[in-house]
């Protein structure tokens, strides 16, 4: 019998992309999955066909060659021109979409996913270190293998014995027709192993309350609510074969007391004198990486803001530092000297309106508004 096309069985296009494949493969193999259509010879001829297309059509290089050559371009590879086994890949193209739905997945694959659990660890830096990054040693909570067992779980003099549901394989099988079904075995919960006494100092859990020092390198430029991953230094594998969990570091940026940051900006606000601000100065400013000398521009007002270029915070994912935005505030004098208030006076005195242009355009703008109010009563 001549096989359908590829693309007709799935339902799809042939410009169908990765999603629409899986999506059409999803729904015709709930449809026609022997477990759904038991003793149904069609359905499951009709599943083996769609898997068998979706195997040949999700894989790129295998789609380019059918595309090109049809089911004939893979000929000189015999039987199975596309390299697809309906053996095993059918479990393994099935498990990967739907997991366990069915049972699929086996206790080779469960083991192989197993995973110990991600800890977490609130960790709180100074803005200068969040800025530039740092090393920090960090003590974790973990399990570590129990010293009167060795980490079996089983009792002095004793060992774990083969499970004997599985046959120390992990997985347990249930074959239907040309399908066969794989499941995490219940039994031992996939280790292949049984305790039939457990030890008494863990309990049978083969590892004790311990507490370990991990180096986790922070880097430069993270922020309140960043999270930083640290592979394999989670809670260890539950089953023999599976995968340390993670630790994920939280950050917690400490305020300042000079600097406010803005994303990669650092805002600070600096006292200057009325002199330094009629007159102009070159004042020492702190910054990130130490004092800063800025130069105030003469006739610098209350609120002005100066930019320093590159003394805010690196960039997370690089591009460079951001900028340092220096807010000035003009102190008033207080606690005058005699000579000082005389001095004062007199410059008060001789000052003309054309020392003081803002002053002059706000007062004429207040007059005008007090006249138009008088002349509306």
């Amino acid at each position: 019998m001549e096989k359908r096309d590829y693309y007709e069985v799935l339902g799809v296009s042939r410009d169908a992309d990765a999603a629409a494949l899986k999506s059409a493969y999803r729904k015709l193999a709930h449809q026609y999955h022997p477990d759904k259509n038991p003793g149904d010879k069609a359905a499951e001829d009709q599943f083996k066909e769609l898997t068998e297309a979706y195997a040949v059509l999700s894989d790129e290089e295998k789609r380019a060659r059918y595309d090109r050559f049809g089911h004939a371009g893979g000929a000189a590879a015999g039987a199975d021109p596309f390299g697809f086994g309906m053996g095993a890949s059918i479990n393994d193209i099935f498990g990967d979409i739907f997991g366990e739905v069915f049972g699929g997945g086996g206790g080779r694959r469960a083991r192989q996913r197993a995973r110990g659990e991600d800890y977490r660890y609130h960790l709180e830096l100074t803005l200068e270190e969040a800025a530039f990054g740092v090393t920090k040693q960090l003590r974790i909570p973990r399990p570590r293998p129990c010293e009167a067992c060795k980490g079996s779980g089983a009792k002095a003099g004793t060992s774990p014995k083969t499970c004997p549901t599985c046959g120390g394989s992990g997985e347990v099988r249930l074959t239907q027709g040309f399908f066969a079904i794989a499941r995490t075995c219940h039994h031992c919960q996939g280790a292949g192993r049984v305790i039939t006494e457990k030890c008494p100092s863990c309990g049978g859990a083969g590892a004790t309350r311990d507490e370990v020092d991990v180096e986790v390198a922070i880097p430069a430029g993270v922020d309140t609510g960043t999270r930083v991953r640290s592979l394999g230094d989670g809670g260890p594998a539950p089953v023999q074969g599976g995968q340390p969990g993670d630790l994920y570091v939280v950050i917690q940026v400490k305020d300042h007391p000079l600097f406010r940051r803005e994303g990669t900006e650092i805002v600070c606000e600096v006292p200057i004198s009325f002199a330094q601000a009629a007159l102009g100065a070159t004042v020492e400013v702190p910054t990130l990486d130490g004092p800063y000398k800025l130069k105030i521009p003469a006739g610098t007002q209350a609120g002005a803001t100066l930019k320093v270029r590159g003394k805010g915070v690196p960039g997370l994912n690089g591009g460079g530092r951001g900028d340092q935005h220096v807010v000035v505030f003009v102190e008033t004098p207080t606690h005058l000297s005699g000579e000082q208030r005389e001095l004062l006076e007199k410059f008060a005195a001789i000052s003309g309106e054309a020392t003081h242009p803002r002053g002059h355009t706000f007062w004429e703008k207040a007059a005008e508004l007090w006249r138009d109010a008088k002349k509306k009563r």
